[in-house]
């Protein structure tokens, strides 16, 4: 299915761009201006590995130990923001509830395969970071199954999960990146080969325990407000 599905409704008028200029000359953006680069990846359904996509991540850092990207399907200025992911220091993953940890994945073979990489950066610049990045655990939800060909963000947000080993990423999904964007996985594995990941080993309990993980509804009683004590000051 189309990866970049077309979305329903009326092209954008021209008293729109005007409206949208004006304000973008007197709001600030801080939260986005924040954004300090751009990561591309492999995301699957965490419920089923056979539904790979590509994922643009545009992130910036909280502080030293965490940063927090919006992802796209592609950095194209019409893309679609189809998810988050959330990238925390193995120091802060380890202060994490045991039920909290199977949500997130680690990040070491997605740098060291060399399938993690910053578009448009000398190599040598990105591994300045990624060398970090691969010691890291990272928490994502898509909200826009573009793989299937919504034209809308429908369904419940689903838990995402990154590739861990060999023969995971499907080879067409791969070359085509590769082409596109003129690199070399093979050879960016050479040059990434000293990398280490996280200083105690990947935690058996990232990566959904080795297992499948998907996203639920459930229904439940929702308690008026009236049996909600309330304090004033």
């Amino acid at each position: 299915m189309a990866a970049h599905p077309e979305v329903p409704g009326d092209p954008t008028p021209t008293s729109t761009n005007l409206l949208e200029t004006a304000t973008a000359a007197v709001q600030g953006f801080g939260p986005t201006n924040k954004i300090h680069q751009h990561l591309c990846a492999f995301h699957f359904y965490g419920d089923d590995m056979t539904r790979q996509v590509e994922a643009h991540h545009f992130c910036g850092h909280q502080n030293e130990e965490m940063r927090q990207c919006l992802i796209y399907n592609s950095p194209e200025s019409d893309a679609r923001l189809i998810g988050v992911e959330y990238i925390i220091s193995e120091n802060l993953f380890l202060t994490l509830p045991d039920v909290e940890k199977p949500l997130w994945h680690s990040h070491v073979y997605e740098v060291k395969s060399g399938v993690l990489f910053m578009p448009g950066v000398p190599s040598l610049v990105q591994r300045q970071d990624l060398e970090k990045v691969a010691k890291t655990y990272g928490k994502t939800f898509h909200f826009w199954q573009v793989d299937k060909g919504d034209n809308l963000p429908l369904g419940l947000p689903q838990l995402m999960l990154s590739l861990t080993g060999e023969g995971q990423l499907y080879d067409d999904l791969a070359r085509d990146v590769e082409k596109r964007y003129g690199i070399s996985f093979e050879k960016e594995r050479e040059n990434r080969a000293y990398m280490e990941g996280p200083e105690h080993g990947i935690h058996p309990l990232a990566n959904a325990e080795g297992k499948g993980r998907k996203t639920h509804l459930r229904e439940v009683d929702c308690k008026p407000i009236d049996t909600v004590p309330r304090v004033f000051a």
